[in-house]
């Protein structure tokens, strides 16, 4: 991981960064990029009542929970937004985002556009950076070429895109959208735009 003086926070409160977009938009590509680039940055690990998919690793991916785990968590007040996609639940625990903002640690955080809603109104000073796809062609080759989802998902994923998309644009709570049309030009352009953000106004 790399680490340059002018990337580098300087003691004060860390950064809190959502990157969202709909399923397939190379949302997680550039999230790992940016944790790799970016010095004093960690990962918000979800917790989500999904099932676990090949590739996942349960603490990194998500933290997998029942649903009776993931109410008693959200009537505690423990999750610092939710939202339910194609059926599942899905939420950010408060606590561990909280103390690493604190102790000065940019939190990256891989959510939807309910939970992006919740947290522009709780954390408004917040960066908040919207990934679309080039057009919905790309997007339904991304997700046919994952090999995880049957006819009938995949066209819940593409509704879902659209109604994303517009709610994105129409809260008005995301300040940035890039298309994700080259992934390195994508992950540049949204690095600049932290960089630029955590800049002393």
């Amino acid at each position: 991981m790399s680490s340059s003086a002018s990337e580098s926070h300087s003691g004060g409160r860390g950064k809190l960064i959502v990157i969202s977009g709909p399923s397939g938009a190379g949302k997680t590509s550039i999230c790992d990029a940016l944790l790799e680039r970016m010095p004093d940055t960690q990962w918000s690990v979800s917790v989500t009542t999904r099932p676990m998919r090949p590739g996942d690793v349960s603490g990194r991916s998500y933290e997998f929970v029942d649903q009776e785990e993931f109410d008693r968590r959200e009537a505690a007040g423990e999750l610092l937004e939710s939202a339910t996609y194609v059926g599942h639940r899905y939420g950010t625990p408060r606590g561990a985002v909280e103390q690493a903002l604190a102790a000065g640690t940019n939190v990256i955080m891989e959510i939807d556009v309910q939970g992006g809603v919740q947290v522009a109104g709780k954390v408004p000073e917040s960066i908040r950076v919207f990934v679309l796809p080039p057009d919905r062609e790309a997007l339904a080759a991304r997700l046919e070429g994952r090999n995880t989802e049957v006819a009938a998902q995949l066209a819940r994923r593409l509704a879902a895109a659209d109604g994303e998309i517009a709610l994105a644009r129409d809260s008005g709570c995301y300040g940035h959208f890039v298309t994700n049309d080259d992934l390195e030009t994508t992950i540049e352009q949204v690095r600049s735009i932290i960089q630029r953000e955590k800049a002393p106004s």
